[in-house]
């Protein structure tokens, strides 16, 4: 058990995207899916004990090795890492694909009241949205869904950890965000880390 806890911890150190169980046992081909969960569960309970600068989080139908929120800010001023910017009509798009998917382009476009070809490919260069297939009627227009790396970007296990609008509205109001810079509505930029949440509150979704 102890030796196959570090062989994972060992994987996640040095992946790129979080390991999933299945990804592990094609690595690791002796291990049980039930030994490995329970290594990574181990491993999670170690690290959350410890309260260092790394914690093992369950994101993305995976798992992968994150430095502590409260330790950004050094990691930054080391790295230096130009900001993924997106703009507040694309964050809009995201927020609606996101609570309303799987979702056509008309009806994106009905619920923002104002054309969104150029936002959907923009998101799907960023690799936050994918086409999913087509939907059968008339046009077959494509179907647009969130991506795994979407996941990944805000920290969510999986779909089901969406917060409701009630509770992103909630969330939203104790938020201290700076204000955008004043220009039009397709230039205006904000950071990724928190946008979604911005943009959602006061979006007329329902409920997923």
């Amino acid at each position: 058990m102890e030796q196959l806890k570090y062989i994972i911890e060992s994987l996640l150190f040095v992946a790129e995207d979080p390991l999933t169980v299945d990804k592990l046992r094609t690595i690791i081909e002796t291990a049980e899916a039930k030994d490995i969960r329970d290594a990574l569960q181990a491993l999670s309970q170690e690290y959350g004990q410890r309260g260092g600068g790394f914690w093992l989080s369950e994101v993305a139908g995976g798992w992968q090795m994150r430095s502590r929120p409260e330790y950004h800010e050094w990691i930054k001023k080391m790295l230096q890492p130009s900001p993924q910017r997106l703009s507040k009509a694309a964050l809009e798009t995201l927020a609606i694909v996101a609570y309303k998917q799987p979702i056509i382009r008309a009806d994106i476009e009905y619920i923002r009241g104002v054309d969104s070809g150029g936002v959907l490919r923009q998101l799907m260069e960023r690799k936050l949205i994918r086409v999913l297939g087509r939907k059968e009627i008339a046009g077959r227009p494509l179907i647009y869904a969130t991506t795994k790396l979407f996941l990944e970007m805000f920290d969510l296990k999986d779909l089901n950890d969406l917060p409701t609008p009630a509770e992103l509205a909630e969330f939203g109001a104790n938020l201290d965000i700076p204000q955008a810079v004043d220009l039009p509505e397709d230039n205006q930029e904000a950071d990724m880390e928190g946008s979604l949440d911005e943009t959602k509150k006061g979006l007329d979704l329902e409920e997923p």
